[in-house]
């Protein structure tokens, strides 16, 4: 599939935003635990913006939300990020907004922004390898 080139600066743009705040989801978490609710809210973020990416990438309008499920049954069914049944889109969605305000009544726990942040991760695969397939983006 091939790309316009202003389309492949937005595609680009995206995931450099997404693999910038999945980055630091990683730096937070290797450096404390005190940290989860922003590793949550960067994982979030990451995922957001690497499905956002791959729908730029299709030329597919998309919503400005938060909700991952929302955005990922905006892909094709035959993309991996769609298939994989074990990414727990509600709850890497749930840390948009709930791990930026003291008083969300779910703080994060280490173990959860752990898998927040390996949820992320495997997402952003996903929209790399079938990006890297199915263009001549690089």
């Amino acid at each position: 599939m091939n790309v316009s080139d202003e389309t492949a600066e937005a595609v680009s743009n995206w995931m450099s935003y997404a693999q910038l705040d999945l980055k630091a989801a990683e730096t937070l978490l290797q450096k404390s635990h005190n940290f989860a609710s922003q590793v949550c809210f960067h994982s979030q973020q990451s995922a957001e913006k690497a499905i956002k990416a791959a729908l730029i990438f299709l030329d597919i309008d998309f919503p400005f939300i938060h909700d991952l499920n929302k955005l990922r049954k905006l892909l094709p069914k035959e993309w991996t990020c769609y298939k994989e049944e074990n990414l727990d889109m509600d709850m890497l969605s749930n840390w948009a907004v709930q791990s930026r305000y003291p008083e969300s009544a779910n703080r994060p726990t280490v173990g959860q922004a752990i898998t927040a942040f390996e949820t992320a991760e495997r997402i952003m695969a996903s929209i790399k390898v079938i990006s890297i397939e199915e263009s001549t983006i690089r």
